[in-house]
C-alpha cells in the first residue's frame, strides 16, 4: 500500500536529506541541466550526486501520484493504467523465464513496486539494487507489508560498481532505470559480469527514437525538459543501447519499441486533455490540486522550502514526455532481451 495522504507527501519530501537542505539541493540539481546553463559532461561526471538528489526530491511525488511502480506501460484498450503496469512487469518475468528458486537482480529498483510484483508472480527471489537511501527505506517497509521481505531485499550501491561476485544471478532486469547511467556500455558490462553464463538480461530503456533530429530546436527543448524532470545525464538513441549491449558481450535475442504500436498512447496519463477517475492525480486537475496543496504545505512550514520548485520541474518533465510521445521522438519502453553466452568464445 502506497502512501496516499497530503501529510505523507509532506513528510517524504526531501527524502533522507535534512529538510533545511532541500532548497539548496534543488538549486544544485537544477544547475546540472541545460535549462539552467548546465552541460552533459558535468551531468555525466556527477551522475551519482545528481540522480540521488533527484530521487530524494521526487520520490514522494512519484509515489503520491503514480503508486509503487514508477514506470509507463504498453496498454491495451479497456485496460486500466494499474492493470497495464502489472502486465508490463509480468511480461518481463516471462521473457526471462523466471522460476521458483531463481536469484534475480532488479537494477535501479526504485521503492520496489516491480520487484514485489515479479516476485509474487514468479516465486523467484529478487534483490533490488539502488543507490538512494530513502527509496531503500521505503522499499523495505513496503516489502514487509507485502510479506515478501523473507525472499526479497535491497542493496545500496551504484550500478556502475556492483558489490556482487561474478556470475551471481540467474536473471537481471531493469525497468526505465539504466537511462540514469552516464555510460551505457559501463553499466551493461557490470550487468554482464554479475549474470550467470547462458542467462538473460531484459530491460525497458528510455531512448530518443530515429525520428529525433538533434538539429531541431523543438526536439532539443523536449529532450532537455525530460532530462531535468527525470534526473538524466543524457538520453541515448535506441541504436546506441544495442551497440553498447554487443560491446559488453551480450547476444541480443530480440528488441522492440513497444511505444511504437501501443493501442493506447503510453503518455496518456500525463496528457492534460485526458481525464481519468482511476488515475485522477495524474490528470491536469489532479496535478493542479497537488501543486496548490504543496504550495500550502510549504507556506505553513509542513513541507520544506523548495518543494514547489520540485513540483515545477516534474511538471516540465510531464510536458516534455507528452510532446516527445506525440512527436514520436522519445520512447520510455524500448525493450530488449539479451543473453550472456555460455562461454566467451560462443
Amino acid at each position: 500500500m502506497s502512501k496516499a495522504g497530503a501529510m505523507d507527501l509532506a513528510t517524504g519530501l526531501g527524502g533522507k536529506m535534512d529538510k533545511s537542505d532541500v532548497l539548496s539541493a534543488v538549486d544544485k540539481y537544477e544547475k546540472y541541466h541545460v535549462c539552467y546553463g548546465g552541460d552533459e559532461e558535468e551531468r555525466r561526471a556527477n551522475y551519482s550526486d545528481m540522480v540521488n538528489k533527484y530521487y530524494d526530491l521526487a520520490t514522494s511525488f512519484y509515489e503520491f501520484g503514480w503508486g509503487e511502480s514508477f514506470h509507463f506501460a504498453h496498454r491495451w484498450k479497456g485496460e486500466s493504467l494499474r492493470e497495464s503496469i502489472k502486465r508490463h512487469e509480468h511480461f518481463l518475468a516471462l521473457q526471462l523465464g523466471l522460476k521458483p528458486g531463481h536469484k534475480v537482480l532488479d537494477v535501479g529498483c526504485g521503492i520496489g513496486g516491480p520487484l514485489r510484483e515479479i516476485a509474487r508472480f514468479s516465486s523467484a527471489s529478487v534483490t533490488g539494487l539502488n543507490n538512494n537511501e530513502y527509496q531503500i527505506t521505503r522499499g523495505k517497509e513496503l516489502n514487509r507489508i507485502a510479506g515478501v521481505d523473507k525472499t526479497c531485499g535491497f542493496v545500496k550501491a551504484d550500478f556502475m560498481k556492483m558489490p556482487f561476485s561474478d556470475n551471481t544471478f540467474d536473471a537481471v532486469y531493469a525497468i526505465e532505470a539504466t537511462c540514469h547511467a552516464p555510460d551505457a556500455y559501463g553499466c551493461y558490462k557490470e550487468i554482464y559480469r554479475v549474470l550467470k553464463p547462458g542467462q538473460y538480461f531484459a530491460a525497458y530503456e528510455w531512448c530518443m527514437t530515429d525520428s529525433f533530429d538533434p538539429n531541431n530546436e523543438t526536439h532539443q527543448k523536449i529532450k532537455a525538459e525530460i532530462e531535468i524532470g527525470d534526473g538524466l545525464p543524457d538520453i541515448r538513441l535506441t541504436g546506441q543501447c544495442i551497440e553498447a549491449l554487443k560491446q559488453a558481450g551480450f547476444e541480443v535475442i530480440w528488441e522492440k519499441d513497444f511505444a511504437a504500436e501501443a493501442p493506447v498512447p503510453w503518455y496518456l496519463p500525463l496528457d492534460k486533455t485526458h481525464f481519468s477517475l482511476s488515475s485522477f492525480r495524474l490528470t491536469a486537475i489532479g496535478r493542479l490540486i497537488t501543486k496548490n496543496m504543496v504550495k500550502a504545505l510549504e507556506y505553513v512550514g509542513l513541507a520544506p522550502k523548495g518543494s514547489l520548485r520540485v513540483q515545477d520541474f516534474l511538471e516540465k518533465a510531464a510536458e516534455g514526455l507528452v510532446e516527445g510521445g506525440r512527436k514520436d521522438i522519445f520512447t520510455p519502453m524500448y525493450f530488449f532481451l539479451a543473453r550472456k553466452p555460455l562461454s566467451e568464445n560462443q
